[in-house]
């Protein structure tokens, strides 16, 4: 036994997980109901994720902050710049190829008893009222605009605390991390478990009705993951992009597809930061942060549902308004929540742009939930592995500034 423990060990985290990944198929597919309590280990993996994730924001945010030097330079503008280009980017990725390959839906029930935002000013109302939300409730909450707020706020205020005070937040910071690398050694078992609850649970044969949406949905996904942000990247660092960009897809793409949610993958992606030898001042700030606002996967489903939707209303588009459309999606993605399912209810937003009616735009979210066992899965997908990717971009975009050498091979 203790052989073959000291063999897995050996093996990388992402051959681990694989491995869990097709366990769980075999046992899904083979004995599904005798597999059924291995979704106990998916529940309890999330579970970790999610609550170790807000302590985790909080400690690293305000450490980061409160030992930052003065003169010590940081890339938070280009982020950010990165994270609203690719947002936007994607929702016109999913504009123009929705009018290439226009989908229709067939319209049902399915959205009964969800409540969606009432347009995009109580969107933003929303985001600023979390910004003021107790700290203690934006913890228990996982509040994730909130705990920044805090972080932020606490780091500038024990930025002349004395240095002993500085070293215990720090330690604090570092055990809290230590734990979440705890918690990522049960991936594997926790894709297993998320797996066999997948496919027990959904199927595929309900998803096979939506094929063509699912192929547009996710086909421009693929096209953003594997075309749009390489070329941001490349822009920012003039070299090959695709090893850190299939770094970033194979490390934090894959844990984050099968938890759906970019909050609980935080953790996964600070590890990441880190074995690429990032500046943590930068990645304990961008990666939260990224979590909230980085939400291209999510600019694309709101732009496709919302085209599928006026195609099968025959309702005619000119330019500008599909352009608006692409600025709308950018501002709403921005607004999504970082859980499962967190831009469907969003799509109503757009809708309301083509005068679409609430009750129809609502069947547009029944869809949505419908195929979202893989919609979100590829779209949270997108959206983690592109908060390390734009956070490394503009690092190495200053690095190559400074002239110092950039080894995307080596650090990918």
């Amino acid at each position: 036994m203790k052989r073959i423990l000291k063999k897995w060990n050996q093996l990388s985290l992402v051959k681990q997980i694989f491995i869990g990944l097709i366990v769980g198929i075999i046992l899904a597919l083979t004995i599904p109901q005798a597999a059924k309590p291995v979704v106990i280990f998916g529940t309890l993996f999330v579970g970790a994720l999610k609550a170790i994730a807000p302590v985790l924001v909080l400690f690293l945010v305000m450490s980061a902050i409160a030992q930052h030097k003065s003169g010590h330079q940081t890339n938070m503008k280009a982020i950010i710049l990165f994270y609203l280009v690719g947002t936007f980017l994607a929702g016109l990725t999913a504009v123009i190829a929705s009018f290439i390959f226009p989908v229709g839906l067939t319209l049902g029930k399915g959205a009964e008893g969800v409540t969606p935002p009432g347009g995009v000013v109580e969107v933003l109302k929303t985001l600023l009222m979390n910004v003021v939300d107790n700290p203690f409730n934006a913890l228990v909450n996982a509040n994730y605009i909130g705990i920044l707020a805090w972080a932020v706020l606490l780091g500038l205020a024990l930025r002349s605390a004395q240095e002993t005070t500085k070293t215990m937040l720090s330690n604090v910071s570092e055990a809290v991390a230590k734990l979440v690398t705890w918690v990522i050694k049960f991936a594997p078992l926790g894709i297993m478990g998320l797996v066999v609850e997948s496919i027990t649970s959904n199927g595929i044969d309900s998803l096979l009705g939506y094929g063509k949406l699912l192929g547009l949905l996710i086909g421009c996904m693929v096209f953003v993951a594997l075309v749009v942000n390489p070329v941001i990247v490349y822009l920012a660092i003039r070299q090959n992009p695709y090893p850190l960009v299939f770094k970033c897809l194979k490390e934090s793409g894959i844990t984050a597809f099968f938890t759906r949610s970019s909050a609980s993958n935080i953790p996964v992606n600070m590890k990441l930061c880190e074995k690429l030898g990032l500046d943590k001042d930068n990645y304990s700030v961008s990666i939260p942060l990224g979590a909230t606002i980085n939400m291209a996967g999510a600019a694309v489903t709101i732009s496709v549902l919302t085209l599928a939707a006026v195609h099968t209303l025959n309702i005619q588009v000119d330019l500008g308004t599909a352009i608006l459309l692409s600025v709308l999606s950018a501002v709403c993605a921005c607004g999504a929540s970082g859980v499962a399912g967190g831009s469907l209810l969003l799509i109503p937003l757009a809708c309301s742009l083509f005068g679409i009616p609430g009750d129809v735009a609502m069947q547009v979210v029944g869809v949505g939930f419908i195929i979202g066992v893989l919609q979100d899965s590829f779209e949270t997908a997108l959206n983690s592995s592109t908060d390390v990717l734009f956070t490394a971009a503009a690092e190495y975009k200053e690095w190559r500034k400074d002239g110092k050498e950039i080894n995307i091979q080596k650090a990918a």
